[in-house]
């Protein structure tokens, strides 16, 4: 299950105006059935019609890695999936009796594809953490941030909580689809109780932050794009993670670009340096700044992040790790140092498996999220996490450079299913390896500055982020 197939289900379309509970309703001129299709948004709302089209939540059931998933499970367990996955990657047609087992998508209009606005926008009430849980009202009544929002001609509208990027409540809503526990009872996919223990989930205005806030982050901009309508902050709709379109489909680029900027301000890193006789003793650190979750989080099973790290010494590289080449599985590396971040899975036999419907257990390699900005607080959690790597060296160091590098879907994971004939060969070329911003950094003498080790107390010659 790939949940950042499917992400922040809390907020999908500002495709309404949000009107006071007492404002004076105007007949609208689209029906409950008219209103399930997204199109019928994009004469009001271009812009977040737009930026909604090229999200993973227009995706979510189109996304050739989650049909082959979704094809594997209900072929080895029989059809005993059923709705597991398609209720939360395309809700509206399990909704509406259109799909049971996802069999069928493919074969559905378009408008009962992915998470659409008339899904997110007319949820009432959230019943429960995981596997949605979300009571859907399809009454024709967008629901929304505002609450003095113009009457008008397209719907009704309501003002929600859940809808309010600013209202603690909004990432209840997301949390309902981005938390996930497999049949078999394993907490699998955890984002939303990750922000849960985090310090985000505050009521203090310095230190929340909500999945809205980050996913959805604001612009100064009318809500529609009709008469009578003034300029106020409404939400971004690419709902950008760490997922991007394998296939062609609209505003590609844009995605990909967002998705980058996450990336690049989630992480910070640090390089210390303690010489020793016939080398040095290389610390490591990344710390999950701006994640809001754990990192990586989600569909971390699928989730690929690791650290490159390079040494040179008397004017040649004489240390590498985590070095992959382009098209290469970093599963495969033959490299007793690498340092990588994902989950591993097994099933009841303790062997790994990548198949949910089999998991039993999980060993997670993760930078946890901040839980408390006091370091005498009994929940406090340090996430200045290091590693460490000896390097052997004739001559002192001249240069370390890392990189911290993320593919969203393990290339062993699509073999596997390449190689079982459940996708396309075509969709590995499409699979993108992301550089983070806050990994990148360079060592030398002379850019380093004395400092006492964080792990092991000695003095160091570190490197902090830029």
């Amino acid at each position: 299950m790939r949940s950042l197939a499917a992400p922040c289900a809390t907020l999908l379309m500002l495709c309404a105006l949000v009107a006071c509970d007492d404002a004076e309703p105007i007949e609208p001129a689209l029906t409950p059935e008219q209103l399930l299709d997204p199109a019928a948004c994009a004469d009001c709302h271009p812009a977040h019609y737009r930026e909604w089209s090229g999200s993973m939540h227009a995706y979510a059931s189109v996304d050739p890695v989650f049909q082959a998933l979704q094809a594997k499970g209900q072929a080895e367990t029989d059809g005993a999936l059923g709705d597991f996955c398609v209720k939360c990657h395309a809700p509206i047609a399990v909704e509406l009796g259109l799909t049971t087992d996802g069999s069928n998508l493919n074969e559905l209009p378009k408008a009962m594809q992915g998470i659409t606005c008339a899904y997110c926008h007319q949820i009432e009430a959230v019943e429960g953490t995981h596997n949605n849980p979300l009571r859907w009202m399809m009454d024709g009544v967008m629901r929304g941030a505002f609450d003095d929002a113009l009457a008008n001609r397209g719907h009704r509208s309501a003002q929600s909580p859940l809808h309010d990027r600013k209202n603690l409540k909004s990432s209840d809503m997301c949390g309902s689809c981005h938390d996930i526990v497999v049949p078999s009872g394993v907490h699998l996919e955890r984002t939303y109780l990750e922000w849960q223990e985090s310090v985000y989930n505050s009521d203090d205005p310095l230190q929340q932050n909500t999945c809205g806030r980050c996913h959805m982050p604001g612009r100064n901009d009318v809500a529609a794009d009709v008469d009578g309508v003034g300029v106020r902050r409404v939400h971004d709709h690419r709902m950008a993670g760490v997922d991007v379109a394998l296939i062609d489909f609209p505003e590609r680029a844009d995605q990909r670009a967002e998705v980058q900027r996450l990336l690049d301000i989630s992480l910070i890193s640090e390089i210390c340096v303690i010489e020793r006789q016939g080398g040095a003793e290389v610390e490591f650190y990344l710390e999950n700044l701006a994640a809001g979750h754990y990192f990586p989080s989600g569909a971390a099973l699928d989730r690929r992040v690791w650290v490159e790290l390079t040494a040179r010494a008397g004017g040649a590289e004489i240390y590498q790790s985590g070095v992959v080449g382009d098209g290469e599985p970093i599963v495969d590396l033959d490299d007793p140092d690498l340092w990588l971040l994902r989950d591993t899975a097994f099933d009841a036999m303790g062997n790994p498996t990548h198949d949910f419907w089999e998991i039993t257990d999980v060993a997670r390699e993760f930078l946890p999220a901040p839980t408390s900005l006091d370091p005498f607080a009994p929940d406090y959690v340090n996430v200045h996490i290091p590693r460490r790597y000896r390097v052997a060296s004739p001559a002192p160091l001249e240069s370390i450079s890392t990189r911290v590098h993320m593919r969203p879907i393990g290339l062993d994971l699509i073999d596997e299913l390449v190689d079982g004939g459940w996708l396309d060969p075509a969709i590995r070329d499409a699979i993108p390896t992301f550089t983070l911003g806050g990994g990148a950094l360079t060592w030398t003498p002379e850019t380093a500055e004395l400092r006492i080790s964080p792990l092991s107390g000695r003095e160091a010659l570190c490197v902090p982020a830029l």
